[in-house]
């Protein structure tokens, strides 16, 4: 299994904290926020890893992150977006990095409380498809949110004014190589991008998604100041006091 950490975008919600910097080097406590996913990622027993980022200040990750040698990997791979085409379109630019592997994908501003290892090795024996971490949260309104029945995955909705379910997607994924076909053929949303819930959406349809409810908290630091604030008192919490709320 390869890991991806999508850390691209402009910020723009962020601003003017991203004036100068790109939000995924943005400290949430104790350390930069892309260190979360990685650590998540080589806590999961995850080796090889690339980095996907974009903007003006793309150079500074690799000031930041160097080979990994402080995540205890012998290096890191990078890859540029250009431009702001979607999650969808960031990730395609990791096809040749999978080499026909199963990868892990995880958004640069994604924080959890706990592991995904035990998940990681449930997918490594899915015969194919797609996996996905849900969450029970109180603003679901504010994510892609899923319907399920029993162990199934009924659909996924962006956004939603009104929630089927209090379950969000949580920005972790884990696909098949059928992924990057399944990119190739979406058409762009309404906002013009390559949207992550089409792809989900089309395994879903395809009965080839399977899903975990984390236990653990979880929190998005990069999509507001309110949930950069939120993200830092989460950690803060967790690391002065080794427990935070789920």
């Amino acid at each position: 299994m390869k890991g991806v950490v999508l850390a691209g975008g402009l910020g723009s919600r962020l601003l003017p904290l991203t004036k100068a910097t790109n939000k995924h080097l943005l400290p949430v406590y104790n350390r930069p926020m892309v260190y979360f996913p990685i650590e998540t990622l080589v806590e999961a027993g995850i080796r090889d890893i690339l980095v996907v980022t974009g903007g003006a200040n793309a150079g500074d990750f690799l000031k930041l992150l160097g080979n990994g040698k402080q995540f205890g990997l012998s290096h890191v791979n990078y890859t540029y977006q250009e431009g702001e085409g979607g999650i969808a379109e960031a990730l395609l630019l990791a096809e040749d990095f999978a080499e026909n592997e199963r990868i892990v994908v995880i958004l640069g501003d994604n924080i959890i409380g706990g592991s995904i290892k035990k998940a990681v090795k449930e997918f490594e024996q899915q015969p194919e498809g797609a996996k996905i971490f849900l969450k029970r949260v109180p603003d679901a309104e504010r994510f892609g949110v899923a319907s399920i029945e029993g162990n199934r995955v009924l659909a996924i909705e962006e956004k939603p004014p009104k929630p089927k379910s209090d379950l969000a997607v949580v920005g972790i994924y884990m696909y098949d190589n059928r992924v990057f076909e399944i990119i190739r053929e979406l058409e762009p949303s309404a906002r013009g991008e390559y949207e992550i819930t089409d792809v989900n959406n089309n395994y879903i349809n395809d009965g080839a998604m399977t899903f975990e409810v984390l236990d653990c908290w979880w929190t998005d630091a990069g999509t507001s100041f309110d949930s950069l604030l939120r993200a830092n008192n989460m950690v803060a919490s967790w690391v002065k006091e080794g427990t935070v709320s789920a």
